[in-house]
């Protein structure tokens, strides 16, 4: 099975199968190649599923159209502010820039600073899911962290926020 393997100052082995169905393998520097061979025959099993995931994954992605990019970036810059200005003042959060960005990987974030950052593509997914996001961002203002006292923040606004979370991760675009 061919992989690529990147040796760093590690003390476990791992493995990582990218959406172009790469295998990755990450292992410390003294391990030798043998080891390394003989851990990803082992998990064969593990790598055949992960890429099967993957393509089901792949299957159900949607497509945003150039048209759509134009029109979201646009309507993200004038619709996510007021929506985070309305959130923050119910909360009684203060927070500092907002930026609409086009992360792969995150719907939003929140820096030190207090500045957000929120995925243009919000505007692509039901509003409830937007709010979800936001308050998510607004939240971290007050734990930075993931921690129960985080969680509370968020469900005193959004008492229903496990199920928009839950929804959220469904949600899958290119």
């Amino acid at each position: 099975m061919d992989y690529t393997l990147i040796r760093s100052n590690r003390k476990t082995t791992i493995l990582q199968v990218k959406s172009d169905g790469e295998i990755i393998v990450r292992a410390p520097l003294r391990r030798s190649k043998r080891e390394i061979d003989a851990f990803v025959r082992s998990r064969e099993g593990w790598i055949a599923d992960a890429k099967e995931k993957l393509a089901d994954a792949q299957k159900d992605k949607r497509v945003v159209t150039p048209q759509e990019r134009e029109w979201g970036k646009k309507a993200a810059a004038m619709y996510i502010p007021e929506r985070v200005a309305y959130f923050a003042d119910r909360m009684g959060i203060s927070y500092g820039r907002i930026t609409i960005r086009e992360q792969k990987t995150r719907w939003g974030s929140c820096s030190s600073a207090g500045n957000l950052n929120f995925n243009w593509k919000l505007m692509l997914v039901p509003k409830e899911l937007l709010d979800y996001v936001i308050v998510h961002e607004l939240a971290h203002r007050r734990e930075m962290n993931h921690s129960p006292q985080f969680w509370a923040i968020v469900e005193q606004e959004l008492p229903d926020y496990r199920e928009r979370r839950q929804r959220l991760k469904n949600v899958n675009f290119d």
